[in-house]
């Protein structure tokens, strides 16, 4: 997946914690807690991103989940019904996940993880399915992976050396 540097200082970002999991270490002393936190964020016009934080505390976890995904940030082509551009199929490890364009007026229709990403990324009419695993961390990761493969109407006409109105049909 290609993805493209995006000042993240220009945009008005907003997050949410998709999961915090405790992970315990069991060590000659005793038992060493640490959190996990999965946060999405995104600006609701066409840039989201996902990533992991771990620390001892759930806020610093938070916070340094905020900051990988703010490094990971990718833009989303959108069409004139805030919808993706093309059905498509994105994979993380044993997840999968299948999104369809919808018309106006169909909402999101998705499970909680690909919902979070959706709603960030400034999509409104889009209906998804979460195939495989259910791993909110993997559904979130090939959630963006889908929409990191959409691809413009501009840019298919380009490769293939037609106009968009033939692309389009």
């Amino acid at each position: 997946m290609k993805r493209t540097i995006i000042d993240a200082s220009q945009l008005e970002i907003n997050e949410k914690v998709v999961s915090i999991k405790r992970v315990t270490k069991v060590v000659k002393g005793g038992r060493n807690m640490r959190f996990t936190a999965l946060v999405v964020v995104g600006d609701g016009n066409g840039h989201v991103g996902a990533g992991l934080g771990k620390a001892t505390e759930i806020p610093e976890a938070i916070r340094k989940g905020k900051e990988d995904a703010i490094k990971k940030l990718i833009t989303v082509k959108l069409d004139e019904n805030n919808s993706i551009t093309h059905d498509i199929t994105g994979k993380h490890t044993g997840a999968s996940v299948l999104l369809k364009r919808a018309p106006e007026g169909t909402g999101i229709i998705a499970g909680g993880p690909a919902r979070i990403v959706c709603e960030l990324a400034g999509i409104q009419n889009i209906r998804t399915k979460s195939l495989g695993s259910n791993n909110k961390q993997n559904v979130v990761l090939a959630t963006i992976d889908a929409l990191g493969q959409l691809k413009s109407p501009e840019e298919v006409a380009k490769l293939r050396g037609l106009s968009v109105e033939e692309v389009v049909g």
